[in-house]
């Protein structure tokens, strides 16, 4: 899954609305738009998206004894 879906689905959930999300995010519904098709973003970006739509972001590879990476 993509992080364009996850957000997407993060949005559905919240039942927030991609240009309420780009308002809050500091940036125009039609540049966020542009950026949810390249689906090019940071994990910091990520985060702040999470945090806007009130969720956790979390980025890692966990192995089976619990450790994350």
């Amino acid at each position: 899954m993509t992080n364009a879906q996850k957000i997407k689905m993060g949005l559905a959930y919240q039942n927030m609305s991609e240009a309420q999300l780009a308002r809050e995010f500091g940036t125009t519904p039609q540049a966020f738009s542009q950026r949810i098709k390249t689906d090019k973003f940071t994990n910091a970006e990520l985060e702040q998206i999470g945090n806007i739509i009130g969720a956790q972001y979390i980025s890692a590879f966990e192995f089976p004894d619990g450790t994350r990476v």
